[in-house]
């Protein structure tokens, strides 16, 4: 299947990215990178530190919606109002690809035949298309920062990422 070149993202993965990299800039790998109103107003909202509100206002090449969704009621049970707005701008649009790191929003974006990745996918696409950065540093600032990955998760991702960095050195 190839990679998709549009993605909606949701706020967990873009506190991670900025934790891990200290920007979005990654992100401009994908041709198009919506982000729902509902998801604006988390990340505006910032927490008592304002984590990641100036790198995501810097982000103006970000196609940030104006005004709120009609989220479909069943979107809204199910999830909290950022995952559910993702869910629905990507079917509104036709984004095949979310980014959501929550395991039940993305249970529930594959039900409606979205295609997940997270922020340590895209950390994964990004070493893949050649950007340079260490995941083991990546993954050490994000957890700085308060972003949780399970065991298996920085198991995967240290694996692939030594992969891929292997594969670079051999060519």
């Amino acid at each position: 299947m190839p990679e998709s070149q549009d993605l909606v993202v949701n706020t967990g993965p873009v506190l991670a990215l900025v934790a891990a990299l200290g920007d979005l800039q990654i992100l401009r790998m994908y041709r198009h990178v919506w982000v729902p109103f509902e998801v604006c107003q988390e990340v505006g909202a910032g927490g008592a530190a304002h984590f990641a509100v100036p790198e995501f206002n810097e982000a103006n090449w970000l196609r940030k919606a104006s005004e709120p969704l009609q989220i479909a009621p069943v979107l809204l049970n199910m999830l909290d109002q950022g995952e559910a707005a993702v869910i629905q701008l990507a079917l509104d649009k036709a984004v095949s690809t979310v980014c959501i790191d929550e395991a039940a929003g993305r249970r529930v974006a594959r039900l409606h035949n979205l295609a997940v990745t997270g922020s340590i996918g895209v950390l994964l696409r990004a070493l893949r298309k050649g950007y340079s950065f260490s995941m083991a540093e990546a993954i050490e600032r994000m957890q700085e920062h308060g972003v949780w990955l399970s065991p298996s998760v920085r198991a995967f991702a240290l694996a692939q990422a030594a992969t891929l960095t292997e594969h670079r050195t051999q060519d």
